[in-house]
């Protein structure tokens, strides 16, 4: 295992390695696939495969997770709420998995949603995209809503050591139409972040990303935006890989699918996990080429 600022021999890592961090994902993907492997360790999860709702049945699921997906996939997404219920444990056990993850030559994307403003903002960027930090990650989710601008703290930080950061534009929930759908002087709220990330990615080093839903078609123009699209909802929710071939059009290049429940529910048994893995990556992959 190495530590939070490690990087592995075949590219991974969490070092930017003086690459932006859209570079870095066009590398990961041109060596593992399009496919990003959520670990979601949900209580109901846990339960089913024979573990307790506890720090200890934290740690065993994430640990056969990690070592069966993380040496395939090219991008893990630790969801950091369900590590946070458990407390300080539970970060220890998602410091633990970052570095894992970091050693077997994924990119480590935290699904931290972290927004807030002035001090408090650059506090978060630390943790999450600081050499010096034990959560230091390849790139961090944050929410918009308090204003694309009071993400500066985390974007800098970004630019600055070749991590990114995916901003939240379209989600795959319904509850966010309201806000997201809402008009902003003539276009949508979630075109009005796409576009921010768009001039931000090409005034300077291509760091953002975004995070847009693979669940129902969104309506957004994404071509310029010059940086990774973190698409969750396949799988579970109902998204197929069919499906982020079209609602995604024009945009393959950037695209990257996020799966979870549809994979981890193949364990507890490691080769069929990675059997998972490898069979949702493969049907990306012919969908985004066909």
């Amino acid at each position: 295992m190495t530590d939070a600022g490690g990087r592995t021999a075949d590219g991974g890592g969490v070092d930017g390695g003086g690459l932006d961090y859209a570079a870095r994902h066009l590398d990961a993907v041109a060596r593992r696939g399009r496919l990003c492997v959520g670990v979601d360790p949900h209580p109901a999860l846990l339960t089913a495969w024979g573990l307790g709702d506890d720090v200890d049945g934290l740690r065993a699921f994430t640990e056969t997770v990690v070592r069966a997906v993380a040496p395939v996939a090219a991008a893990i997404k630790p969801q950091v709420a369900l590590f946070e219920r458990f407390g300080s444990a539970g970060f220890a056990v998602l410091e633990e998995a970052i570095g894992a993850i970091a050693a077997a030559g994924a990119l480590v994307i935290a699904d931290a949603k972290r927004g807030d403003i002035g001090s408090t903002m650059a506090a978060y960027a630390s943790a999450w995209l600081s050499s010096g930090s034990p959560l230091c990650s390849d790139a961090v989710t944050v929410s918009p809503y308090l204003g694309v601008g009071s993400l500066d703290p985390a974007f800098g930080d970004a630019a600055g050591s070749g991590r990114g950061v995916f901003v939240l534009a379209r989600t795959s929930n319904p509850e966010g139409a309201s806000v997201q759908l809402a008009d902003l002087d003539g276009t949508t709220v979630a075109q009005s972040v796409i576009d921010a990330v768009a001039a931000r990615n090409a005034a300077g080093p291509a760091s953002l990303g975004v995070v847009v839903g693979a669940t129902r078609p969104h309506g957004l123009t994404l071509e310029a935006i010059g940086g990774p699209i973190l698409a969750p909802g396949v799988g579970a929710q109902g998204g197929t890989p069919a499906d982020v071939a079209r609602i995604f059009d024009g945009a393959h290049r950037w695209v990257l699918p996020a799966v979870s429940r549809e994979i981890l529910g193949a364990g507890p048994d490691r080769t069929s996990l990675v059997s998972a893995t490898e069979a949702m990556r493969d049907a990306v992959e012919s969908a985004l080429h066909s």
